[in-house]
């Protein structure tokens, strides 16, 4: 397998080797990446990390150890949501870690919880957090933060999520930095366009980890190599098809996540589509083929009838994380779409068939969080042509890869010929890194292998 230079992760062993351990793996991973961080001498260390393999986790460990060091300490993350999460995380693991909680002056800027912490600061002003072992916020706020003393360490959260402007802009206050996050997600984006920097160095729309090595193509990099949210039937397609030069195993093997209803199924397509998800992780529920336009009715009712199904047949889900089964709330179900429209539709179509609570919501909202169970709207669906927006690797990685048991692809036929129709089509820039695999080639190898747990439906 060919690996970037400078990766000094232990490689993954074949699928033949049956000794692989995965706590082993992700533990001598997590030690390299520490002994690099705590006592390496290049200013930065780069993480890759697929889906559910810890990134978070990892994060706050590093935190606690290099605050135990007596060093002072910036974490930089991309959303107030992110920023929120990492500080009750935090607080978990060691209730006494002094932590400042640094947020704009805007009233409800961060989550109320943290009032309640004991050892948490929050303050508009930096000056209010002097001698807090770690302080946290979002890139932004910090792009407007000052310091008569640099920060000795920073780790950001979700770097690939960065633009490399907003790195810019925080660089000057930190002397060494952690950067986590995860290559095969949806790339940072501007709301202007960005061609005329393509292929040039300081191209502020690349992310910052993509800025960063290539100025310092010599920094240590590392990756996870087990993801504990994917289960044993969805790690080996995501990682072939979305990390295939940083492949990545499932924390579990076969059998040991089942997802079972109560209820038995009445034949229909929706729920026979169901039971080939529960036995086997995936199911496709195919549409016949027709252009339709965005908010297509049909498809959008399938997904709502998917998620009636869901609730009504009283599924349950095992796994290592309890000790028995765990019903299958509404809570730990979730609806991906491409589009915030389609979202809308479908959230109207859960409405009228007297469902609530369920998270519906497009890729780049779902960045980041974990279900049970998804129900996906393919992004190709009723499309007579096959766009750049629609072909982004990173949007049907994170859709394909927000499950711990199950997922449930809704899409209307047809889209093997639409891919071969309308080949990509976009201009190559000079001196701008191909992205691999591109979105072609991903839609294409998930197609082919959903196509295997197909059901065909006639609304």
């Amino acid at each position: 397998m060919t690996r970037r230079d400078g990766d000094t992760s232990p490689p993954l062993k074949s699928a033949g080797e049956r000794s692989f351990d995965p706590a082993a793996a992700a533990a001598e991973a997590t030690e390299a990446i520490l002994r690099d961080t705590l006592h390496g001498t290049r200013r930065g260390v780069v993480v890759d990390s697929p889906p559910g393999a810890g990134k978070s986790t990892l994060v706050v460990r590093a935190a606690r150890e290099l605050a135990a060091t007596g060093r002072r300490l910036m974490i930089v993350a991309q959303t107030n949501a992110q920023v929120d999460d990492l500080v009750l995380r935090l607080a978990a693991k060691d209730p006494e870690l002094p932590v400042g909680r640094l947020h704009s002056s805007e009233p409800g800027a961060f989550d109320p919880a943290l009032a309640e912490l004991p050892a948490v600061r929050t303050s508009a002003k930096a000056a209010d957090l002097a001698g807090m072992d770690i302080v946290i916020s979002t890139a932004a706020k910090w792009a407007y933060t000052r310091t008569d003393e640099p920060w000795q360490h920073a780790i950001v959260d979700e770097a690939y999520q960065m633009r490399s402007d907003a790195l810019l802009s925080v660089a000057g206050l930190f002397e060494r930095g952690l950067f986590v996050g995860d290559p095969g997600q949806l790339d940072p984006f501007s709301i202007v366009g960005a061609e005329q920097w393509a292929g040039l160095a300081y191209d502020p729309s690349s992310s910052a980890v993509s800025t960063l090595l290539a100025h310092n193509p010599d920094l240590p990099q590392h990756r996870l190599p087990v993801s504990w949210r994917l289960p044993a039937s969805a790690a080996p397609l995501v990682s072939d098809a979305f990390y295939p030069y940083t492949r990545f195993r499932s924390g579990t093997g076969p059998g040991d996540r089942r997802l079972a209803f109560g209820v038995p199924g009445d034949g229909s397509g929706v729920d026979r589509v169901l039971d080939e998800a529960a036995e086997s992780g995936w199911g496709l529920l195919e549409l016949p083929a027709r252009h339709t336009p965005r908010t297509d009715p049909e498809a959008v009712r399938a997904v709502a009838l998917v998620v009636r199904r869901l609730l009504d047949r009283g599924g349950a889900a095992t796994s290592e994380a309890a000790p028995g089964p765990v019903p299958l709330t509404a809570a730990r179900i979730a609806v991906g779409t491409a589009h915030r429209d389609q979202a809308a539709a479908v959230r109207a179509a859960l409405a009228d068939l007297g469902v609530a609570d369920i998270t519906v919501d497009t890729a780049n909202r779902l960045q980041g969080r974990e279900f049970d169970v998804t129900v996906v709207l393919h992004p190709l669906s009723g499309r007579p042509d096959a766009t750049a927006f629609h072909l982004e690797t990173g949007r049907l990685c994170v859709l394909a890869s927000r499950h711990r048991h199950a997922c449930v692809v809704v899409c209307r036929a047809g889209v093997a010929d639409l891919l071969d129709e309308h080949p990509s089509t976009e201009p190559v820039s000079l001196g701008v890194t191909v992205k691999f695999p591109d979105g072609w080639e991903a839609m294409m190898s998930t197609w082919d292998h959903w196509s295997e747990h197909r059901v065909v439906w006639r609304p």
